[in-house]
C-alpha cells in the first residue's frame, strides 16, 4: 500500500516543515556563497557555488537523511521532495541567500541560524511524512539520526564545499 503525505503527520507540521526548509536554504546560500566570496571567489562562480551547494545538501539533511533514517527506526516514510513538488517555494529563498552572500560575506550568524533551522526542519520531516505515533518511544534514536543530518551536511555545505573551489594561492 503506498502512503500518501495527507495520511501521515499533521498539516501544521507540514507547513512548519516548508518555512523551516525554506529557511535552511536560505541561511545555507548565504553562508555557502559568503565563504567562497571570502576566500577570493569570483561573484559568477558564486552563484553557483552557494546554489548547488545549499539546495544539494539541504535536500540530504532536511529530506533524504531523515527519510532514510525513518525508515530506517521501522516508521513508514513519505518521500516528499520540495524542489519538485514547491519550486515557487524553495528557489527564491536559495537566490536571495545567494545574492546576499555576494554583497555580504559575513557568515557567523547565518552559520549558526543555518545549523539550528535544520535541525528544526529535519525533526520536522519526520514529524510530517512519517506515522505521528510512536515518536516519544524512539526519541532515543531520533536524537543521534538529527545530528548525523545536520552536522555533517551543514558542516560540509558551509565550509567544506565552498573551499573545494576556491583557486589555491589566494
Amino acid at each position: 500500500m503506498a502512503l500518501s503525505a495527507s495520511a501521515l503527520g499533521t498539516p501544521e507540521h507540514e507547513f512548519l516543515f516548508h518555512i523551516l526548509h525554506a529557511l535552511h536554504l536560505f541561511l545555507s546560500a548565504i553562508v555557502t556563497t559568503a565563504v567562497y566570496r571570502k576566500y577570493g571567489g569570483k561573484t559568477q562562480e558564486a552563484v553557483l557555488v552557494g546554489f548547488f551547494g545549499s539546495v544539494g545538501i539541504c535536500i540530504l539533511s532536511d529530506i533524504l537523511l531523515p527519510y532514510l533514517g525513518g525508515r530506517g527506526l521501522g516508521i513508514p516514510m513519505y518521500f516528499h521532495l520540495c524542489l519538485i513538488e514547491h519550486p515557487w517555494l524553495v528557489l527564491p529563498a536559495a537566490f536571495l541567500g545567494v545574492w546576499l552572500g555576494t554583497h555580504r560575506p559575513g557568515t557567523e550568524f547565518p552559520h549558526a541560524g543555518h545549523v539550528l533551522v535544520s535541525t528544526y526542519a529535519s525533526a520536522f520531516y519526520l514529524t510530517s511524512f512519517g506515522t505521528p505515533a510512536g515518536w516519544i518511544s524512539l526519541l532515543p534514536l531520533v536524537l543521534p539520526l538529527l545530528f548525523v543530518s545536520v552536522w555533517l551536511p551543514c558542516c560540509t555545505s558551509d565550509f567544506i564545499f565552498p573551499l573545494l573551489f576556491v583557486r589555491t594561492g589566494r
